[in-house]
């Protein structure tokens, strides 16, 4: 895992549901009930952090609503809506040799297996085939590039990761 430990945004408080404190959450994950299996919540509302406690949660339509200890009726549960829930990156758990988290992968330098520098991992994306790197070109591109889209396919375009060297090595024609 990445040495980097910043805060994981999972997701967002929505409106506040009912009379006796719950709210609804927005999930950012992947199954929306993942965000249940990551401790301790903190939420971020302006510059405020307030780290919770989910009493109780249930699922509601096609999300998820969440009862916060210590939050006992609706004016008080109107206070957490709209703040980014977050964890520690320290909280996320270890993963296999050779897996990675998309947060490692940003800022990592991509290179072409023949040493050409195609720029920096900027953003991913997830399509429905699969995920792609959004590469931001160097300022001085010798193809004129700005910006690469290179499809996340291990073996195939993605030939190595090395998160000690920050480099993602690809198998790519610079000048696509």
């Amino acid at each position: 895992m990445s040495e980097v430990s910043e805060n994981v945004i999972l997701g967002k408080v929505g409106a506040v549901y009912g009379v006796k404190g719950w709210v609804k959450i927005h999930s950012f994950t992947q199954d929306p009930e993942a965000i249940l299996d990551y401790f301790p919540w903190s939420l971020k509302l302006g510059k405020k952090e307030q780290r919770v406690e989910v009493e109780d949660w249930r699922k509601h339509n096609k999300g998820l609503i969440v009862k916060v200890k210590g939050f006992e009726d609706r004016d008080q549960a109107s206070a957490l809506v709209n703040s980014e829930i977050f964890i520690s990156g320290e909280s996320l758990p270890e993963l296999p040799e050779g897996e990675f988290y998309w947060r490692d992968l940003i800022g990592m330098t991509v290179i072409t297996n023949q040493g050409y520098n195609l720029g920096v991992v900027d953003d991913i994306m997830e399509t429905g085939a699969n995920d792609v790197l959004v590469v931001k070109a160097n300022a001085k591109d010798a193809f004129g590039k700005k910006e690469r889209l290179i499809p996340y396919v291990e073996e195939e375009v993605i030939e190595s990761i090395s998160i000690e060297d920050k480099q993602i090595c690809v198998d790519w024609d610079p000048g696509f």
